[in-house]
């Protein structure tokens, strides 16, 4: 990583954690061993866009989505219904560009291919079917330029830089990947990765792309929404700073809606997420877990799950730490009912701060597209 990357990784590691436990070593979805996240950006002039990809082990992950928001755009989300055939993953897609954008799977299920991983449907070492599900924010427009958006060589690009990092790499954050052109109600959004090791040794660890219609900051006092759940008092901004950000960003929106492509009413937006674990769930329980680490993203942006929103959380389930067995619990389940409920906390719990570590990693942008200021540009660093 370079100095530059590290400014975009925030070190977090003294926040709060309802669900119990501490931050695992890189505080992201790197964390849960098997998962690797790689990136890739829209260069050209005018783009303001990119692709995020999350890279199981070989052999894959088990797999589940949950889409709540009124206006999504995925890919291969039904195969991941615990009912059909397809068992495990080896890739989850996160992506600019609207439907358009969805694109960028292909260039991935190509490298998989290439790499023979995927669904096995003969003999032979190339008989696969990669299946990769996919989720696309709306970023059109951002950049100044509607036509530049992701394609399948921008996600072959991110799966090649996820498969070159090492196992546990750190994940950069802020305006990369998917969210190189997110926002969160006027504020620059981002990528955010957040990760927890609970009292059983189970890992969970969330990543966001999070592009919100609704707002991720307290408009009464500036903080932003999900520190309220992270432990502790937020430090809250001096009422004269407070009023001052206010200011600049009504500023920035009617400044926005000026610029011909952010001037979309009403605003299209949509916050994607992985959330995942090396805890072997079913693939019923991993469709919990996706669900419950909804209640995560409601916690750290309001409103959420609006029509213009396509909000959809994937979970993965790695598999390599066995949960613990109880007799005689209710229905005749033999696993530990508690271990998966702390499970399903956690993922709400990280999912809160992925949302509060995309936008203090955000940087501001000034384009054709839009004036969209960073939560620090208008708060400052906080304390």
């Amino acid at each position: 990583m370079t100095a530059a990357d590290d400014a975009r990784t925030p070190d977090n590691r003294s926040a709060g954690h309802g669900a119990g436990g501490t931050p695992g070593p890189r505080d992201a979805l790197t964390d849960v061993a098997g998962l690797r996240v790689g990136h890739a950006e829209l260069a050209e002039l005018g783009a303001l866009t990119g692709t995020t990809v999350v890279l199981t082990g070989e052999g894959g992950a088990i797999a589940a989505v949950d889409v709540r928001g009124g206006g999504p755009g995925t890919r291969e989300t039904d195969a991941l219904d615990p009912r059909n055939l397809v068992q495990r993953v080896e890739a989850i897609v996160l992506t600019g560009g609207s439907a358009f954008g969805l694109d960028a799977a292909s260039g991935v299920v190509a490298w998989l291919e290439e790499q023979g991983r995927g669904f096995r449907v003969g003999p032979e070492p190339e008989q696969v079917v990669p299946v990769v599900p996919a989720a696309a924010l709306f970023d059109l427009g951002r950049g100044g330029d509607w036509r530049a958006r992701p394609d399948a060589r921008l996600g072959r690009r991110a799966a090649e830089a996820a498969a070159r990092t090492p196992p546990g790499a750190p994940v950069v954050q802020g305006n990369v990947g998917a969210g190189t052109g997110a926002v969160a109600g006027g504020v620059k959004g981002g990528i955010g990765t957040a990760s927890v090791v609970l009292p059983s040794g189970v890992t969970v660890a969330a990543l966001a792309a999070v592009n919100a219609a609704g707002s991720v900051v307290d408009p009464a006092t500036g903080v932003l929404y999900g520190q309220l759940y992270e432990g502790g008092r937020p430090a809250y901004p001096a009422p004269e700073r407070h009023r001052a950000a206010q200011e600049a960003l009504q500023e920035a929106r009617r400044e926005s809606a000026e610029r011909w492509s952010a001037s979309m009413s009403p605003p299209l937006n949509t916050t994607l997420a992985v959330v995942a674990t090396d805890a072997a769930l079913t693939r019923a329980q991993a469709q919990k877990l996706a669900g419950t680490a909804h209640d995560g993203l409601a916690r750290a942006v309001r409103p959420v799950h609006l029509l213009t929103d396509g909000d959809t959380v994937f979970a993965l389930a790695t598999g390599e730490r066995p949960l613990p067995r109880e007799e005689g619990l209710p229905g005749g389940a033999d696993f530990a009912a508690g271990a998966v409920n702390e499970i399903l906390a956690a993922g709400a719990d990280v999912l809160t701060r992925c949302v509060v570590r995309a936008v203090l990693a955000a940087e501001g942008v000034d384009g054709a597209g839009g004036l969209f200021p960073s939560y620090r540009d208008l708060y400052g660093d906080p304390a």
